[in-house]
């Protein structure tokens, strides 16, 4: 079942590539599209709606509830991975964030590093599928990542491999799911569907056949969007039989029956037309025509006679490839699914014409027809991803995605860009190796054309949703790496100012950086006292932790030593406008970070408080609060400053601030 999730670009600006850096233009822009992150809630949303709970489910949340961590067991295709989502989802607060744990992989911390948990956090960590070597490192680490999700009042589902050993230690936490009935959950999604009761309770012997095997949830679910589309597409009259015998045909005779009509068709324009209408199938009539032409022209294959009044009519063509146009236009083959087995036919048997079909595919969504919307783009790329990931081609569509992307980059063509690599991401399969693509493209590829804007745009609102510790180290290496742009920095700094955990992370992160011109630039946009000083609730706030502490001394440091004096003063002065600002200790501690990062710069101490404290001079001219209060901040900064400079001064100035430190 295909779900088209909005991805989106915006008109180019010019770019430059130089070796080793990226120049990112200014194409990818806020648009008026649903967002990546609030498409994935409704999918799960949805997912809650259609799960049929398994037997065990009601102890799994139970246990979840009671020790915050749960470990599923069961056998494969029982809906695991269902339930584990959708008891995360049943603890989702606005303190913390769904995050998919994924040990090994690059660019994700280790499962014994607490940094790896938020306050509030819903943690996953499937490790259905991991060998016995993979599991026992799982297991060795799982006592600190439980003491760590119970720190931060969180929750942790583990997916167990099947017939796996667990420690005794952990067996209280585990719980056995077993399969849900299928029939039950054909009728779960058939009643979602919108087919009426009456007719989904009738027994069936095509049903019955497929259900004579335990399928996998997945399978069920493709079957049951099988019999919604048939019966979308029958005659009045039919009922649920028909529906379903036409469901069980397309799933069974499909590839058998497109491989009979490729064979009569030997003309090059008929099978142009049988490819273009399986690639958009559902398109308008005249977007098949225009493609169909394109497609012929792709392959070096010419149509037919010259003149149009000597071509068969598209009726005509369309009733050789067993298709039809609607009334209002939508080409359609006669039989259900048809389209994904003539995809299926000429992509296994036809290699030669796979790489014209992603030449193709970029030429059709650049089409200027007003037929030619998002959903009829999204669908186009989906399919021809769809044929890479069905044969395992990874690797096919991650160079698609990278010709795409530097390449005469066209809005429409660096959409279909980001929309591949997404779909990449969302397959179980290879997501992985997607992942994988993703790293070595933002450290280290030479980026050329607008492929790093289409990774910024993926990581922002794709990777982050799942996995937002890989998005940032990906994020991360994006922004230090760009030249004549900030908006990886500027995606990166919206990222962890979402989360108070990411937010720590990078922060240390940059405290072991190298200290590059960009690392620091990214530093100073990270450091904004804003967010450093903000409370989430009861909580205490970031600048209170003695980590952070330590990395805005470090970082600040390097500032102050690296660079030159006007790449770094308006960032004090708006420290300082904070500190003037805060009736509380944290003003102070303000005072004390940068005095502290001063004070380690023995070569040009006296230099570097000289200047601090002409910022905090100009900061008192242009405070948009008490200017008393200002003045009074710049008069307890000099103090700091000559105590760290063993400098007697009498006592500090009387202030209004409260909780001051020596």
């Amino acid at each position: 079942m295909n779900q088209h999730t909005g991805t989106w670009v915006r008109d180019s600006g010019v770019t430059v590539t130089g070796p080793g850096d990226v120049y990112i233009g200014s194409q990818l822009q806020d648009s008026n599209k649903p967002a990546f992150r609030r498409v994935a809630e409704d999918q799960l949303r949805r997912l809650r709606y259609v799960l049929v709970a398994p037997s065990g489910m009601g102890e799994a949340r139970a246990v979840l509830a009671d020790s915050g961590t749960v470990i599923l067991d069961g056998v494969p295709g029982s809906g695991r991975s269902a339930v584990a989502r959708v008891l995360l989802h049943e603890h989702h607060r606005d303190s913390g964030v769904f995050h998919e744990l994924l040990p090994g992989e690059t660019g994700e911390l280790s499962l014994q590093d607490p940094a790896l948990v938020g306050t509030g956090d819903q943690l996953l960590l499937d490790l259905s599928s991991a060998d016995d070597g993979r599991w026992a490192a799982a297991q060795a680490d799982l006592p600190a990542l439980r003491k760590a999700v119970h720190e931060q009042r969180a929750h942790l589902v583990v997916i167990m491999p099947h017939r796996g050993v667990l420690d005794p230690d952990l067996q209280y936490c585990r719980v056995v799911l077993e399969r849900p009935s299928g029939i039950g959950v054909l009728r779960r999604h058939l009643r979602l569907h919108g087919v009426p009761p009456e007719q989904y309770l009738r027994q069936d012997k095509t049903v019955a056949g497929f259900l004579t095997v335990a399928r996998p949830m997945r399978e069920i679910a493709e079957f049951a969007d099988l019999v919604r589309r048939a019966r979308e597409a029958g005659q009045p009259g039919d009922e649920f039989g028909q529906w379903c015998e036409a469901a069980g045909r397309a799933r069974n005779d499909g590839r058998r029956e497109a491989a009979a009509l490729v064979a009569t068709l030997r003309e090059a324009p008929q099978r142009a037309l049988l490819i273009t209408v399986a690639m958009l199938h559902g398109a308008h009539a005249d977007v098949v025509h225009l493609a169909a032409e394109k497609l012929l022209s792709t392959v070096g294959s010419p149509s037919e006679d010259d003149s149009p009044l000597l071509y068969r009519d598209l009726a005509e063509r369309l009733h050789e490839i067993a298709a039809t146009a609607t009334r209002s236009g939508q080409v359609r083959f006669e039989r259900l699914d048809f389209d994904a087995a003539v995809r299926a036919h000429f992509w296994d048997h036809m290699p030669d014409l796979r790489p014209h079909l992603g030449t193709w595919v970029a030429s059709v969504v650049e089409l200027n027809d007003p037929h030619v919307v998002a959903v009829v783009r999204d669908g186009l790329v989906e399919r021809v991803a769809g044929e890479y990931l069905r044969t395992g081609r990874a690797d096919g569509l991650g160079a698609l995605v990278e010709r795409w992307s530097t390449s005469a980059s066209s809005r429409p063509r660096l959409e279909a860009a980001v929309h591949a690599l997404t779909c990449g991401l969302a397959d179980p399969v290879h997501a992985r190796d997607f992942r994988e693509q993703m790293y070595q493209w933002c450290a280290s590829r030479p980026l050329k054309g607008e492929l790093a804007q289409v990774l910024v745009r993926v990581c922002a609102d794709v990777l982050a949703t799942s996995h937002p510790d890989q998005a940032l180290v990906r994020l991360h290496h994006l922004a230090r790496r760009e030249r004549g742009t900030t908006r990886a920095r500027q995606a990166l700094c919206d990222l962890v100012g979402r989360s108070r955990r990411l937010h720590r992370v990078l922060l240390d992160r940059l405290a072991r950086s190298d200290f590059s011109l960009a690392n620091l630039g990214i530093f100073l946009q990270a450091s904004d006292p804003e967010r450093l000083m903000l409370r989430a609730g009861p909580s205490h706030a970031l600048v209170d932790e003695q980590g952070t502490q330590h990395s805005l001394t470090t970082c600040w440091h390097a500032v102050l030593t690296e660079l030159p004096p006007p790449q770094w003063q308006a960032h004090a002065r708006r420290w300082f406008h904070w500190a003037a600002a805060d009736t509380g200790p944290h003003g102070v501690l303000l005072l004390d970070l940068l005095v502290s990062a001063a004070q380690r710069c023995t070569e040009k101490r006296g230099k570097v408080f000289a200047l601090l404290y002409a910022c905090a001079r100009d900061a008192e001219r242009t405070a948009r609060g008490d200017v008393a209060r200002a003045a009074e901040t710049t008069g307890l900064l000099l103090h700091k400053i000559s105590a760290a400079q063993d400098i007697a001064r009498a006592a500090p100035p009387t202030t209004s601030h409260r909780g001051t430190r020596p």
